[in-house]
């Protein structure tokens, strides 16, 4: 006798990637680790980028080792100090125009080791 296989369903909602269970019982902790390819040396790097942005400079934010919901609270706060527009890019945060030196004040002040990099 075959066994049947439950095609899709929705009775328990929304499943972890990770481990396959319903995200209400998951114990894997997937869900509160910083993802796996933001592990850095504890550094948050900060550079200022032109290229393929038609001379317009960002500045990226990179080394943050938060996750998907903290990274989006420190995008917003950063974003309505300097003003300006930006997005996530990955674990990473784009700030619109050349804002090294206020993202770096911010930052320090939240106890992060920042590094200038780039032009």
């Amino acid at each position: 006798m075959a066994r049947k296989h439950t095609v899709f369903s929705t009775d328990q909602g929304r499943h972890c990637k990770a481990c396959g269970q319903p995200k209400a019982s998951c114990n894997c902790r997937h869900t509160t680790q910083p993802p796996a390819d933001s592990v850095s040396d504890g550094i948050v790097r900060l550079q200022r980028q032109v290229k393929g942005r038609n001379g317009k400079a960002v500045t990226l934010v990179s080394g943050l080792p938060l996750t998907d919901n903290e990274l989006k609270t420190l995008a917003k706060e950063l974003k309505n100090v300097c003003g300006v527009g930006g997005s996530i890019n990955g674990p990473d945060i784009l700030i619109q125009g050349d804002k090294r030196d206020q993202l770096k004040e911010v930052l320090e002040g939240k106890g992060y080791c920042v590094k200038l990099s780039g032009g």
